[in-house]
C-alpha cells in the first residue's frame, strides 16, 4: 500500500498548502475504501443521484456529457490526485458521467465522511476548493481553445497542459509521458475530426515538435511548443504552496 504521504493527491494538494501531520491522518481516512473500476464502464452517470465522490489514484478518466441526441462530448480527463464526483456531492445529482479510461484505482468518498473531513481540517478544506477550482480554470481554457486557438496550437496547449499536470504528482516531465488516450479521444475533447487529429500529430511531429505514438507523448522541443501553443501555466497554479 502507497504511503500517504507519496499518494497523488497530497503531491497535489501540496503545490497549494504545506499540509500537517493532522491534515494528512485526514486524507489518509479518506483513502481507507478503494476500489478498482475496469476501463469503458462509467463510475458515476449523469443525472445520478447517490451523493459520492472518488480520489483517483492509479490510471486516468475522462468525464463526458451526454446531449439529448445521444452525442457525446468529452469534458475532461482526469488524472491521478484527483476528485471525481466531487460536484456532485453537494449537488442533487451528478451533471455528467466518468468513464475509466484504463483500469482504475479510486477511493471512494462519502458526502459525510468528505464534509467531516472538511469541519475538522478547514486549510484542507481550502486546499481542496483551490483543486477544484484549479479544475475549473482548466475547463475555461479548453472552452478558449475550441473557440479560439488554430488545431496546432489547440493539440499543443493541450498535450502541454497534461504535461504539467502530470509532472506536479511526478508521473511525467517535459520530455514526455505515458498518455493511454486514442485519437478519438483526442478527437472529441479538442472539437475535431480523427481524421484531422491525425493530421495535426503528423504536422507536430514533422515540425520537430512533439511525438505521440504508442501510448507515448514525446516532447522534443517543449520550448517551441509553448511558443506555438501561447502557453501560459499561470492559471494551473503550481508555483508553490500559498498557505504554510
Amino acid at each position: 500500500m502507497t504511503s500517504i504521504h507519496n499518494s497523488p493527491l497530497v503531491r497535489k494538494l501540496s503545490a497549494f498548502v504545506a499540509l500537517s501531520q493532522d491534515e494528512l491522518n485526514v486524507l489518509e481516512r479518506l483513502h481507507q475504501r478503494r476500489r478498482s473500476f475496469v476501463a469503458g464502464r462509467d463510475m458515476v452517470h449523469q443525472g445520478q443521484s447517490e451523493q459520492t465522490a472518488y480520489i483517483l489514484s492509479k490510471g486516468w478518466v475522462c468525464s463526458y456529457k451526454i446531449q439529448p441526441g445521444g452525442t457525446r462530448q468529452i469534458v475532461d480527463f482526469q488524472l491521478p490526485g484527483d476528485f471525481l464526483g466531487l460536484r456532485s456531492v453537494l449537488l442533487r445529482t451528478s451533471d455528467h458521467s466518468f468513464e475509466p479510461v484504463v483500469d482504475i484505482e479510486a477511493a471512494e468518498v462519502s458526502a459525510g465522511d468528505l464534509l467531516d473531513a472538511f469541519a475538522q481540517t478547514p486549510r484542507l478544506a481550502t486546499a481542496i476548493l483551490w483543486a477544484t477550482s484549479r479544475d475549473e480554470a482548466m475547463v475555461v481554457e479548453h472552452l478558449v481553445g475550441i473557440g479560439r486557438r488554430s488545431a496546432d496550437a489547440r493539440m499543443a496547449h493541450f498535450l502541454l497542459e497534461l504535461s504539467a499536470r502530470l509532472s506536479l504528482v511526478n508521473l511525467g516531465s517535459r520530455s514526455g509521458y505515458d498518455c493511454p488516450l486514442t485519437q478519438y479521444h483526442l478527437a472529441d475533447v479538442l472539437g475535431l475530426s480523427a481524421v484531422h487529429v491525425n493530421r495535426v500529430l503528423r504536422h507536430l511531429r514533422e515540425q520537430g515538435l512533439v511525438t505521440f505514438r504508442n501510448t507515448q507523448v514525446i516532447i522534443h522541443d517543449y520550448s517551441g511548443l509553448v511558443e506555438l501553443a501561447e502557453f501560459d501555466p499561470a492559471y494551473l497554479d503550481q508555483a508553490g504552496p500559498l498557505l504554510q
